[in-house]
């Protein structure tokens, strides 16, 4: 499998998945429309049980989406659920037959935070990953299922308090709160998830379909939820403030590598 902004290799039935979209890793057109391109090849072969995604970028797991190629990214997230939804896009991933793995280190704010918690499991170095839903910063409810993910997780207090406060979240607090399942040491974290997805994709496939059904019968918001807050997300891009407010941090440097290493220091700033 060749795509611009992945590198994958197999091993056995597990496909390693290496996100490489410079400078930072953000969720645009092309890196949504090689998701969709790899998710469908790999749910159309059986012999392929687990994906494990991992960062080429020490600094950035999945930035963000890219706010200036809005349009854009929607029109290849159409092309697997069907509708124009990173949301949905995100929900199909989480109901797939396949065992996702998020191998986390670096930064996950944004839609890279909704596109790990779409994935059945997350594994995050304690050195470098960090976590944000920073869309309220900017009068936006997160677009891609946070709300639906992160309360089933960690519940309501605390789901509120990661959305609204718009703040960057460290492994070690991340994994206290359930945003993941375990923060790890660096220097184990590949072995440990290599290890864990050879150990899944040597049991029968039928017993993750089964495991995963009835798992999400519970802990998976319909459909229409995620719909519904994807809709929202549109409609609270389009109002003046929210427009203001990204213009005012693009001047600040959003979307630039540098500055956004600090970006919850930026979105701080931009209500003064």
């Amino acid at each position: 499998m060749i795509f611009e902004t992945l590198k994958v290799a197999r091993e056995e039935a597990v496909l390693f998945v290496e996100i490489a979209a410079p400078p930072m890793n953000l969720l645009g057109p092309e890196l949504v429309r090689d998701l969709v391109t790899l998710i469908q090849r790999a749910e159309a072969d059986d012999a392929f049980q687990v994906l494990v995604f991992k960062s080429a970028d020490p600094d950035y797991f999945i930035s963000h989406v890219d706010v200036t190629r809005v349009k854009e990214y929607r029109q290849e997230a159409e092309k697997l659920p069907g509708e124009a939804s990173l949301a949905l896009l995100f929900r199909h991933l989480s109901a797939s037959r396949l065992v996702t793995i998020a191998q986390i280190e670096g930064r996950a704010r944004g839609a890279g935070s909704e596109f790990v918690l779409a994935c059945d499991m997350r594994f995050a170095a304690r050195e470098s990953a960090i976590f944000s839903q920073m869309e309220p910063a900017f009068g936006l409810i997160p677009g891609g299922g946070a709300a639906q993910y992160l309360a089933r997780l960690m519940g309501r207090g605390r789901a509120l308090e990661v959305m609204l406060s718009a703040e960057d979240y460290d492994a070690e607090l991340a994994e206290r709160y359930g945003w993941i399942n375990r923060a790890m040491p660096a220097d184990a974290i590949s072995d440990f998830v290599r290890s864990l997805a050879r150990r899944i994709a040597r049991f029968p496939a039928a017993g993750h379909v089964v495991v995963k059904e009835r798992v999400n019968a519970i802990a998976l918001a319909p459909a229409e939820d995620f719909r519904r807050d994807f809709d929202l997300f549109g409609e609270s891009m389009r109002s003046p403030e929210a427009q203001g407010r990204i213009r005012a941090a693009m001047e600040r440097g959003f979307q630039t590598r540098d500055a956004e290493m600090t970006l919850a220091r930026m979105l701080g700033d931009l209500a003064r």
